[in-house]
């Protein structure tokens, strides 16, 4: 069973995988892109507008990064590190920085500047 956060963009469009990425290196937390829509990437590959999902490799594990109209959720295993939760609340983080989203938490939606705030994260 895996654990999942939303990131909602009211804008209706989700930011590219390069721009996720690119928040993700100025935080300190590069990543490695492993497959897009079921198929082998290379690390440093753009994924095609309209992908659907992506397998992130962060230093800890992997991250899954679901697209739907106006949303990313952000996926791990339930039985993920502490580590890996770390590097999950960091992409969390980058989706909604990158497109000005809003994540779900238990306590409500917050922005990326919040969510990074509560998850100890320190954006440059």
């Amino acid at each position: 069973m895996g654990l999942d956060r939303t990131v909602r963009f009211p804008s209706g469009s989700v930011p590219s995988w390069d721009a996720v990425s690119d928040r993700l290196k100025r935080l300190g937390s590069p990543v490695a892109l492993r497959m897009i829509d079921g198929l082998p990437a290379f690390p440093d590959e753009s994924p095609e507008p309209g992908w659907r999902e992506l397998r992130v490799g962060t230093a800890a594990g992997m991250v899954t990064l679901r697209a739907a109209t106006g949303t990313l959720t952000c996926v791990v295993w339930g039985n993920a590190t502490d580590a890996l939760r770390r590097d999950w609340d960091a992409v969390c983080w980058a989706c909604a920085a990158a497109g000005d989203g809003l994540v779900e938490t238990p306590a409500g939606a917050v922005s990326a500047d919040d969510f990074a705030r509560a998850a100890g994260l320190r954006p440059e």
